[in-house]
């Protein structure tokens, strides 16, 4: 669709700004996400930060698109992009999960930008669908983007979600499927092996579009595809890398989710700068 090395560039940086914050999330000694919010930030990137309409100091705008984080584990990614796009200080991002502190491992109402409690695996395209459904009654034109893993569709609700979406044509609805191949006990092709994806979502009626997703040109047309086509919702593949740009973390299932000594927090810092 030709878009400027500019932008391009940009929204990869902030991709990787979002990995940084994540790791000034976890800290030191604390476990953490670190593989599936490395695998999906370059998406988040895409979406906080050249799709979605919002406005940080009124999020409950009507005219704002909608997003659920359904795999809700990787909070800390969500919290990243959410105070890079100014909805709290980023200096909050440091005392996550701290005892009494409002951000906490799973997102929840209360939070600015928070639009759902996530984090039960598979709910989160449910909840999605409903506020869909709700804009398509109303005939208003905001969008509704749900963030979902690949071992999450180990869950029947997801397909619940999937066919109600498709039988109702909810064209204002897209999931982006995050493809990482690794969930939290191994190879997701080892434990409910849920290939091939997107001939499951196409059975369903839905639009399906494969991708990259860390091809920041290749999300973008994605994403601008999903808000043009019409009378079906749209499911983005994006084929990813658990644990991108860390070494030590990139598909290694030991890094779903652990704690970093201090050497390895540094190594995460300085290989993300």
């Amino acid at each position: 669709m030709g878009y400027s090395k500019k932008l391009l560039e940009s929204l990869k940086s902030k991709g990787n700004l979002l990995r940084k914050d994540c790791i000034h999330c976890i800290g030191v000694g604390v476990a953490g996400h670190v593989g599936g919010s490395c695998s999906s930030a370059d998406l988040l990137a895409a979406l906080y930060f050249y799709k979605l309409k919002y406005d940080p100091k009124n999020p409950e705008w009507e005219g704002r698109d909608y997003f659920l984080l359904s795999k809700g584990h990787v909070a800390i990614l969500q919290y990243a992009a959410l105070a890079e796009a100014g909805f709290f200080p980023l200096s909050d991002l440091t005392h996550c999960k701290d005892v009494g502190f409002y951000l906490q491992g799973h997102p929840h109402l209360g939070i600015p930008g928070i639009e759902a409690d996530t984090g039960s695996l598979g709910q989160g395209l449910s909840l999605g669908l409903g506020i869909a459904l709700g804009l398509q009654m109303d005939d208003k034109s905001n969008r509704v983007y749900v963030l979902i893993g690949d071992g999450e569709q180990n869950e029947g609700q997801i397909w619940e979600a999937a066919m109600a979406a498709g039988a109702k044509k909810t064209d204002r609805l897209c999931a982006v499927i995050d493809c990482n191949r690794l969930q939290a006990q191994g190879l997701t092709a080892e434990r409910l092996n849920i290939s091939p994806i997107a001939d499951k979502w196409k059975a369903f009626g839905w639009n399906v579009l494969e991708i990259d997703g860390h091809n920041m040109e290749e999300i973008l047309t994605a994403l601008d595809r999903a808000e043009t086509f019409k009378g079906k919702p749209t499911a983005i593949i994006a084929h990813t890398t658990k644990g991108k740009g860390i070494s030590f973390a990139e598909n290694q299932v030991g890094y779903h989710n652990s704690p970093l000594t201090k050497e390895l927090y540094e190594q995460a810092l300085a290989e993300l700068s």
